[in-house]
């Protein structure tokens, strides 16, 4: 046994690890090159830089994210594996790096000070203080079905030139699934599952680069979304089936392999033997940290993957700031300059850290985030603060004018002013923000049929718009920011990564959803925290599209409550099945078995994928006890729906009619165009009008598109409830107006994400029409084209450096 003492031992020689013993070694260089060096590094594998060593041949890695500056000894820029890795190299020579390979900790005791280091070859490390850089790749996630564990079933991709021909699944939706997705696409045919209906936690870089892949056809590589694997089974040595539960329902793909990437999870067990604590049992939680990356156990510290957030820039920044820390030296986290933006015009008057804690300590829902991962949410997320009008506004508003003025380059993440009373968003607005209230007050109101207005207060840690983040329909309610009030506006994007990732932020927006849609449909008057309880008892289906809810002639006390998606009702008449009812998001269905006859009179089944709330006889009873309830309007409700059945039922073809709109995908629209082709002459008057309003090029194909009787659908947008273009556009220039329209704009860069993602065909890559002639100009001289035409052609290039010849880009157009 050999035993060697030292300041600091760093464990892991990741980008966090061998930053860190950079920096450490930078620190013996300047104390004096003959001093024997007071750290080391120890690595279990034989290689720095285990998870990169491992990356694909030729990956290149990107240097994300753009905002930070890289602080560290060692070099780190956007380029190839193999050429980090030689850069790393030869910082560990350049350095006199003290590194053990082959090093494998087996366990840590002791205290700060004197901790001892056991190594699986018996030799024994003495040290002062322990920097843990050991990330998370050891522990990869696994697939978790029958059949996962087939060795054709595989966790990791070395070289995907290996393979060729063969037909591979590549399960994950995560940066490295979709890297392991695109080099085998070269040679073999891939398919790609993604259990999400987009690439929410992928780099930028990454997300272009599959979704240009999925949609280009000289590449083999096609996408599967919502869709989750259900078992696996061999066919043959070199062959599986794998059963697939998708959208449409059940399929099964063979194929030759199985690439999962599904992330990994904490060692925990080595991590809470030295007595790390975790805020919670979940898989998912991180270790709480403080400010310094120092963990409950004085002087234990981590940093990367480990500490909350894996991006090899990040990582870097913080192994060279907690040698700083240990040394006692204070420097500020490169995200702090953007922080301080962030915070600028806060009335709390305190510094980023301070700041930091004060406003997690205020919101419960983000407690189990640690220090790193709340310090990210923050700055993609907007702080929002209310003045009340005055001189302090004025002089607020003018502060921020000059400061934006003067920092044009990050004039993004400066504090927003808003007034008191000012309206967030209004009753019946479209819109994805997710708020959480962080001080002060929130009023929400909302008129009810009957006239009488409901408005309740929200306040600090409470949060609110999930319903149009989740559902897709509009906004509910008024919401105005009271005084002295302070919020987090969250985009889209960044809160469904949240969700995705963090189970008891997913289960918590999920609870309060479902308590208000109780409030909405039940008992309007009733206060959130009464319905949560209720709400938490309740059975959440996850239906695919064409699956039942419950058949004609079923036995069902229960209603239902649909909260995203739609289902279609139908009847048997003169043995046919015929549409009597379609129910959208935000609607319910199945009264009837609480209110009347058990006996189901009609068959539900899910249109698209759907959400629904399963309320049985019990919790209804509970609901209709509460003394705000109203019994009443859900009396109406069946009567209007009874009367609409009865309507349906006497006029068959009109639900044959529906069931043919429904067919089309109308069941999630919000907004379409329909052409009664009895009364249409075909003069395209309808396509000229749309083409000289957007210069020249018609955003409506009348001719294409389906009919039935005389129905006509022609390519148009259908503005639908939750837009399937909206996933994955990288600059986030598909929108939607508060009053519902979905619209393109100047921000398009072409990348042709939502043509790909549209089911309807409804969006084109066009050339921007070139300015045209006034109309006199073409009446009298006959110049350029006429009313409705487009005959502007693109310029050439000489060198063609677009491959099509043009000197300006394609940029998606609709409707």
């Amino acid at each position: 046994m050999t035993l060697s003492k030292y300041k600091i031992a760093v464990i892991g020689s990741g980008p966090g690890g061998i930053s860190a013993a950079a920096r450490a070694a930078q620190k013996d260089l300047e104390a004096g090159a003959g001093q024997q060096p007071t750290h080391i590094l120890l690595e279990s594998f034989e290689l720095h830089a285990k998870t990169i060593q491992q990356y694909q041949k030729g990956k290149h890695v990107m240097a994300e994210p753009g905002y930070l500056d890289l602080r560290s000894d060692c070099s780190f820029k956007e380029s190839k594996r193999e050429e980090i890795l030689g850069s790393w190299e030869q910082s560990l020579n350049d350095l006199s790096i003290n590194a053990r390979f082959g090093a494998e900790v087996t366990a840590i005791t002791g205290a700060k000070g004197d901790f001892t280091i056991s190594l699986s070859n018996d030799d024994v490390v003495a040290a002062e203080t322990i920097v843990l850089a050991i990330g998370l790749q050891g522990n990869p996630r696994r697939v978790g079905v029958p059949g996962s564990e087939n060795p054709m079933v595989q966790y990791q991709l070395d070289d995907p030139e290996e393979y060729s021909d063969e037909n591979i699944i590549v399960i994950g939706a995560g940066d490295a699934a979709i890297e392991n997705a695109l080099g085998l696409a070269i040679q073999n045919n891939v398919t790609i599952l993604n259990r999400k209906d987009e690439f929410s936690r992928a780099k930028d870089g990454n997300l272009n680069a599959v979704l240009r892949a999925i949609v280009d056809d000289k590449v083999s590589l096609d996408c599967l979304y919502s869709t989750s694997v259900k078992e696996m089974r061999q066919l043959s040595d070199t062959e599986l089936e794998i059963v697939l539960n998708t959208p449409e329902g059940e399929v099964t793909q063979k194929a030759n392999r199985v690439i999962a990437r599904l992330g990994a999870i904490p060692p925990r067990k080595f991590i809470e033997s030295i007595g790390i604590e975790f805020p919670s049992k979940s898989m998912e939680a991180l270790p709480d940290l403080d400010g310094t990356y120092q963990t409950n156990v004085p002087g234990i510290y981590i940093v990367g993957a480990l500490a909350g957030y894996p991006l090899i820039k990040q990582a870097m920044n913080q192994g060279y700031d907690v040698i700083e820390f240990i040394n006692g030296n204070i420097v500020e986290p490169a995200d702090q300059p953007l922080l301080e933006r962030r915070f600028k015009f806060l009335p709390f008057g305190l510094d980023v850290d301070s700041s930091l804690e004060r406003l997690q300590s205020r919101i419960p829902m983000f407690s189990e985030m640690n220090a790193l991962q709340f310090r990210e949410l923050l700055i993609e997320s907007r702080t929002l603060v209310s003045y009340p009008e005055g001189r302090e506004l004025d002089d607020v508003l003018a502060k921020r004018k000059v400061a934006v003025q003067n920092d044009q380059n990050t004039s993004e993440f400066y504090t927003g002013i808003v007034r008191e009373g000012e309206m967030l968003y209004s009753e019946g607005q479209f819109g994805t923000s997710f708020y959480t209230i962080v001080s002060g007050e929130v009023l929400t109101s909302k008129v009810l049929e009957d006239g009488y207005e409901v408005s309740s207060t929200l306040s600090r840690g409470q949060f609110f718009g999930e319903m149009s983040l989740l559902s897709g329909h509009p906004r509910l309610e008024n919401a105005s920011v009271g005084a002295g009030c302070i919020l987090i506006e969250t985009p889209r994007k960044t809160m469904l990564k949240l969700i995705g990732s963090n189970p008891a932020i997913a289960d918590g927006v999920s609870l309060v959803f479902s308590a208000r849609e109780l409030q909405r449909n039940f008992a309007p008057r009733a206060e959130i925290s009464v319905l949560a309880e209720l709400a938490g008892q309740l059975d959440k289906i996850s239906l695919k599209a064409g699956e039942l809810v419950y058949d004609e002639g079923d036995q069902d006390e229960a209603l239902y409550l649909v909260q995203s998606g739609g289902v279609t009702l139908s009847k048997t008449i003169n043995g046919k099945k015929v549409f009597v009812h379609q129910a959208r998001a935000g609607t319910m269905i199945g009264q009837l078995g609480l209110l009347g006859d058990s006996t189901r009179v009609e068959s539900a089944r899910a249109t698209v994928q759907s959400e629904i709330l399963k309320v049985d006889k019990e919790s209804f009873e509970k609901l209709v006890r509460l003394e705000e309830a109203s019994i009443s309007s859900l009396q109406e409700d069946v009567s209007r729906q009874l009367a609409g059945y009865t309507n349906m039922e006497v006029r068959p073809e009109a639900g044959a009619a529906i069931d043919f709109l429904l067919a089309e995908g109308l069941g999630e629209a919000t907004n379409t165009l329909i052409i009664d082709e009895s009364l249409c002459i075909g003069c395209d008057n309808c396509e000229k009008a749309c083409a000289e309003t957007h210069g020249g090029i018609s955003r409506l194909d009348r001719k294409k598109g389906p009919t039935y009787a005389n129905l006509h659908i022609p390519t148009a947008c259908r503005h639908c409830e939750q837009p399937h273009c909206m996933k994955d556009c990288p600059p986030n220039a598909i929108r939607r107006a508060n009053s519902g329209e979905v619209f393109i704009n100047d921000d398009c860069i072409g990348c042709g994400n939502c043509q790909s993602n549209c089911p309807y065909g409804v969006i084109r890559m066009m050339y921007p029409p070139e300015p045209k002639p006034g109309l006199l100009s073409w009446i009298a001289f006959g110049l350029g084209s006429g009313p409705g035409e487009n005959t502007q052609k693109p310029k050439k290039k000489k060198n063609k450096a677009n491959g099509d010849g043009s000197d300006r880009v394609k940029l998606a157009t609709k409707c």
